[in-house]
């Protein structure tokens, strides 16, 4: 997609607080490098974790928040992402025939969940300019934005939270997870203050319906040079954004590593005043697939909390770590 044409930001122009939050954009056109030679003809999103792929956990996440429109912005070599959520019926007349109705209902259950649309990222210019893509399915709407490397933990509510704060306050609304000091440079942080009540920097207050604080956003950073950081809050892969964010995306420079960062174009819409961005800090669980040590706890914690799997996966992984199996030897 190509920037072509961009108007002034404007308050009057932005749509009312209330309104409905129903589509969700979710990036998918990374080409998945720290997972080679894995990823050389597989998408990185269709990695399993445990037996469904990485992607499928996330969508399943916007589907329970209400947001059953789903565009995915994607890349090259991208297919089997689409796929995935297509109806395949030679395999489920196959399954139908051997009557294994379980794993018909799975496959169902994928065709299901949420109405798929596709858009392709034609250069990788940016999680900026991926959000950017979605620009003509959106249009003057607010909508929720969430990232495939970031999976957050079954019953969590992060998401529905963030949806609550957006009905309330309007603007934008992100999702901030403490982080230890030398961890801030991996990540965009923000500067912020309590926002009271009506979401203004100035008392405590809390997303609706759950105990994770509800903070103004003051400032945002990129990754910062180390000891650079406003804050120890690192913006994490959910967001909900006012479509104002798109007029900054268009005419944005590239910004840290060459790329169109969203995190410039909201740091430009929390100290215009006119479009607020409140963090909700979150305290639950989150699980990173972006690298392959993250990725493979992932599977591990979820598959020790399957119901199906997990007695029997404990018993064995605990007895493999008392008999000292695979230990790094000198």
């Amino acid at each position: 997609m190509n920037a072509t044409t961009s108007t002034a930001l404007s308050a009057a122009t932005a749509p009312e607080a209330t309104a409905t939050v129903t589509k969700a954009v979710i990036p998918v056109a990374g080409l998945g490098t720290r997972f080679l030679p894995a990823t050389k003809a597989t998408p990185k999103e269709m990695l399993p974790v445990v037996d469904k792929p990485a992607i499928q956990y996330v969508v399943e996440e916007a589907a329970a928040a209400g947001l059953e429109d789903v565009l995915m912005i994607t890349g090259r070599n991208k297919r089997a992402v689409e796929d995935h959520f297509d109806s395949n019926t030679e395999l489920e007349h196959a399954l139908t025939a051997k009557g294994d109705t379980a794993r018909l209902d799975a496959v169902r259950r994928v065709n299901r969940l949420a109405h798929m649309h596709h858009v392709r990222q034609g250069e990788p210019l940016g999680l900026g300019h991926a959000v950017l893509c979605a620009r003509s399915h959106v249009g003057n709407e607010p909508f929720a934005v969430l990232l495939g490397d970031d999976l957050i933990g079954p019953g969590e509510g992060l998401l529905e939270q963030m949806l609550r704060v957006r009905a309330r306050h309007g603007g934008s609304v992100v999702a901030l997870m403490e982080v230890a000091p030398d961890q801030t440079h991996l990540y965009g942080c923000a500067a912020v203050e309590p926002a009271d009540e009506a979401g203004h920097a100035d008392g405590p207050d809390h997303a609706e319906g759950a105990g994770d604080p509800l903070v103004r956003v003051l400032d945002l950073v990129e990754k910062p040079a180390h000891g650079a950081a406003p804050s120890t809050y690192a913006v994490i892969g959910r967001y909900v954004l006012d479509p104002a964010v798109f007029d900054l995306l268009e005419t944005a420079e590239p910004g840290h590593g060459g790329e169109i960062q969203l995190t410039d174009a909201l740091r430009e819409l929390a100290i215009s005043g006119d479009h607020p961005v409140h963090g909700v800090i979150f305290s639950g669980r989150r699980f990173d697939t972006g690298d392959r040590a993250s990725y493979l706890r992932t599977i591990v914690e979820l598959a020790c909390e399957r119901p199906d799997l997990g007695p029997d996966f404990r018993r064995w992984l605990t007895d493999f770590v008392r008999a000292g199996r695979g230990a790094v030897t000198a």
